[in-house]
């Protein structure tokens, strides 16, 4: 019988989903704002739960937007993205209470990530035989799956990607994600990557060289490879290396916080049921979101 996974939820990239999908048809009692995100990120874990009946379950939540280390090595990381305000940074800490509420360990970072909360939690998850199912919809996690029984999880579409999956839509393992970033970069983060270098001719590179610092030390080569454009494209590596050099660290997830953790740490529950009543009520979720809730958690 094959374990159950060990489930490590990138919270943020699914409230941020709910805050911009989902009508605010809720609000706080007691504040006013909406709260359609946190009824969203709320019924998602009731589902995850339900569906999954995890028995190791963490939230990892962003803290760190525009104060994250990266943005010290590349004051642009993600400067696109809108800070959020108070309503959203409300609705971001409801959701992390809730999860609490709910049993589920939870980790956030003034320095960090959600992306490096998770890789440090992988790494020392690792340990166990238990698969690691990451569930996110951010393809860049890609870069920790070391293990075959290892998968990320997109749980709203029931998506999920292996190692194998992510070589053959990107042409590059996973331990080669983070070159290929540094090479293509990425525009919802604001990594800049090479101009003119894309999906198809970063993995090409790859291919041949394996890395970005055998690319480097072999850079004459290129000129030689069947790629089109490859006698410009020695010139354009060359022209911008230092940025390459830069988007490597950006997109290189850090996976040895000291989070002082066990599998232990991470098991499931209890379900605080008081806190729940007092959450929906001042959340102005109706009797329904109760309901679910007790039929959903009354194991736990």
């Amino acid at each position: 019988m094959t374990p159950s996974p060990i489930c490590l939820v990138d919270a943020s990239i699914y409230i941020f989903r709910y805050y911009f999908s989902l009508p605010d048809n809720w609000s706080s009692r007691e504040h006013g704002y909406g709260t359609g995100a946190v009824y969203g990120y709320s019924t998602f874990l009731m589902r995850l739960i339900e569906q999954t009946r995890p028995t190791h379950l963490a939230a990892c939540y962003d803290e760190s937007l525009g104060q994250c280390f990266r943005n010290e090595l590349y004051p642009d990381y993600k400067a696109s993205r809108a800070h959020p305000d108070e309503a959203l940074a409300f609705q971001l800490a409801a959701c992390r209470r809730f999860g609490e509420i709910l049993g589920i360990a939870s980790f956030a970072s003034q320095t960090h990530e959600a992306d490096d909360l998770i890789g440090s939690l992988a790494r020392t998850m690792r340990q166990s035989p238990r698969p690691l199912a990451i569930l996110t919809r951010d393809k860049d996690l890609g870069q920790l799956l070391c293990r075959p029984q290892d998968y990320l999880w997109d749980h709203a579409a029931d998506q999920r990607s292996y190692a194998s999956d992510v070589e053959r839509k990107l042409g590059v393992r996973p331990d080669q994600l983070v070159d290929y970033l540094a090479l293509v970069g990425d525009s919802i983060d604001d990594i800049p990557g090479v101009p003119g270098v894309g999906p198809k001719t970063a993995s090409a590179l790859l291919a041949h060289f394996g890395t970005l610092d055998e690319l480097w030390a072999n850079r004459e080569l290129v000129a030689t490879l069947p790629i089109r454009g490859a006698r410009s494209l020695a010139a354009k590596l060359e022209a911008n290396w230092e940025q390459v050099e830069i988007s490597r660290q950006l997109a290189k997830i850090v996976d040895d916080l000291p989070l002082d953790v066990t599998l232990s740490d991470l098991t499931f529950g209890p379900v605080d049921w008081w806190a729940i009543e007092e959450f929906a009520d001042e959340m102005g979720f109706g009797d329904g979101f109760l309901s679910r809730a007790r039929r959903v958690l009354e194991d736990y």
